[in-house]
């Protein structure tokens, strides 16, 4: 791979992904291969390999790079994220409903026509727009995981090696309540469960950009973590400690929200 890496995002460039393998591939209904090394992450981090499962081949997981790099480029870019409106809706209000310039901006224009894929995950993490991940937050689904996110993804070439570079990107949208309290400006695309074969199987643009929503904010919270988050390399469950309180209550959730490991190899929401 290129030794330059520059990563070029907006947000949601961390998320969390600790499910066992037989979790994921019951919610998914897929199986993930044995030659995959598939690892439980808490710090899901730019430039690492990561679970993803892709229009072209919906059955079986597959290990693919976090950071699109388009097949046209030359050399990696590793875009983290693609947004929904493109270069439509500059000041990120969260009321804009309008085009979505994803289909016609050049790096995704043919990804989100016919290589479109899940990113699954058990929980984000999201900084404040000013502060960044110097204050994050753990943002998770209510009674939820793992989840997918929408996401895109390609297939680059180097042109000197011949190495084959597979890599992805989530997609974004405008900020929910939630989102908004932190304040941050955009959301991640998460796709409710009967919206994920349409995603991966589609063919109709309209049908596609249709789901390029924010999730709904009262089936989402979160709560302040530790700014090691910041650093890529960090990985223990640390990570994801309560730093302070959740941003909205959790009346209909019964002890405290958060990931745990239970055991070599076991890994829940509690």
């Amino acid at each position: 791979m290129h030794k330059t890496m520059n990563f070029f995002f907006a947000m949601c460039g961390r998320y969390i992904l600790v499910q066992k393998a037989e979790v994921i591939e019951k919610t998914f209904q897929i199986t993930i291969p044995q030659h995959i090394d598939y690892q439980p992450s808490y710090n899901i981090s730019p430039g690492n390999r990561a679970l993803v499962v892709t229009s072209d081949q919906p059955r079986e997981a597959q290990l693919m790079v976090f950071g699109l790099t388009p097949s046209w480029a030359q050399k990696p870019m590793y875009l983290i994220n693609a947004r929904a409106e493109g270069d439509h809706n500059p000041d990120n209000l969260t009321t804009y409903s309008g085009a979505k310039g994803i289909i016609t901006k050049p790096a995704f224009r043919k990804p989100i026509r016919s290589q479109r894929c899940l990113v699954p995950a058990d929980a984000f993490i999201e900084g404040t727009t000013a502060e960044k991940l110097a204050k994050p937050f753990l943002i998770y689904l209510r009674g939820r995981k793992p989840f997918a996110f929408a996401g895109i993804w390609d297939e680059w070439i180097n042109r000197e090696t011949g190495e084959i570079l597979k890599s992805f990107a989530i997609i974004t949208t405008v900020a929910n309540p939630l989102l908004a309290m932190l304040p941050h400006h955009r959301s991640p695309v998460i796709l409710e469960k009967e919206m994920e074969a349409g995603w991966l199987r589609g063919t109709h643009l309209d049908d596609i950009t249709w789901m390029l929503q924010p999730y709904p904010a009262e089936k989402m919270n979160g709560y302040p973590i530790s700014n090691l988050i910041k650093n890529p390399k960090a990985r223990g469950k640390e990570l994801i400690e309560p730093a302070g309180e959740r941003l909205m209550p959790e009346e209909a959730v019964q002890g405290t929200t958060r990931l745990d490991l239970h055991g070599m190899g076991r890994y829940k929401f509690r």
